[in-house]
């Protein structure tokens, strides 16, 4: 017995009648009773007692209508959910991030795809660079926003906006200019850098900036990520270089200062592989270019 036979017995056991059923079906009659019989041929049970005058179901064909109406309906619920899911109605999407892009402008892309995708779950974690590259390799993550970009020939990058390496500084440093710190303020500060490892990354970006300024570093303080590394320059352990979206977050013993003259700038792109043909993706992606735009 299959689907399409179980909804002729249902029509049947529901209209007790098989002119009405097969009229409800949209078929002749004699093909559904050739249908019905063969269904009980194949159980070997009878479903209905065929009176002169009326159908009535025999206690094998309630149980049929019982347990074969849940299996109708779940088969529907199947359906229905596989198809929102290839229409990107539901379902989810796992994001990874490096944590500077938490300042820019990750939240708003976030927000807008919420706004036209409720029902997929977000799953947003964040990483650095090495760990987006593994993750999204190994399809345990399904996009990530990384900096600098992902390099993989199996991954599509979208570079979603450019903007200027600044200083974040103790409270408690002085500069010249106010809002500004130059070359010659940080020559010889300690550096705090991140992520630690794996290398190259970040940090290596930051240094090879300086280096190409002629901007010579004094110690080195390598910490794991964005966070960890403003809370030592708070406690006035040294400068940080960061992209300028992270002042916009206001901090507590930190003094956010443009470098003079600009000693270099950072991307922000939106890596997913090549292979990817969930629709949630493809309208993330749509959505993060639309808002970068707007804010670039």
């Amino acid at each position: 017995m299959n689907l399409k036979q179980l909804t002729y017995f249902i029509a049947v056991a529901e209209e007790l009648h098989f002119g009405r059923a097969a009229e409800r079906l949209g078929m002749a009659q004699p093909p559904l009773s050739r249908q019905i019989k063969q269904i009980e041929d194949e159980l070997g049970a009878v479903l209905f007692n065929r009176g002169r005058r009326a159908v009535s179901l025999t206690q094998a064909g309630e149980r049929l209508l019982e347990r074969g109406r849940g299996l109708v309906r779940d088969f529907e619920d199947m359906q229905l959910e596989v198809r929102r899911l290839g229409e990107g109605a539901e379902g989810r999407l796992r994001i990874g991030f490096v944590g500077s892009s938490t300042f820019g402008i990750l939240p708003n892309i976030v927000k807008s795809f919420r706004a036209n995708r409720p029902d997929v779950n977000l799953t947003l974690t964040p990483m650095n660079n090495a760990q987006l590259q593994r993750r999204l390799v190994s399809r345990e993550i399904d996009v990530a926003f990384a900096r600098p970009a992902l390099k993989d020939a199996e991954f599509r990058t979208i570079h979603l906006g450019v903007e200027p390496l600044v200083a974040a500084m103790p409270d408690t440093m002085e500069t010249e200019k106010q809002g500004r710190v130059t070359i010659d303020e940080l020559r010889g500060q300690s550096f705090i850098l991140y992520p630690e490892f794996p290398r190259p990354s970040y940090a290596d970006l930051v240094l090879e900036s300086c280096a190409a300024h002629g901007l010579e570093v004094g110690k080195k303080l390598f910490t794991m990520d964005l966070l960890t590394a403003l809370s030592l320059v708070a406690i006035g352990e040294g400068v940080c270089i960061v992209p300028a979206s992270v002042a916009s977050g206001a901090r507590n013993g930190v003094r956010f200062r443009e470098i003079a003259p600009q000693i270099g700038e950072t991307s922000l792109s939106l890596n997913y592989r090549l292979d990817e043909q969930g629709p949630h993706v493809k309208t993330f992606v749509q959505i993060a270019q639309s808002v970068a735009r707007k804010a670039f």
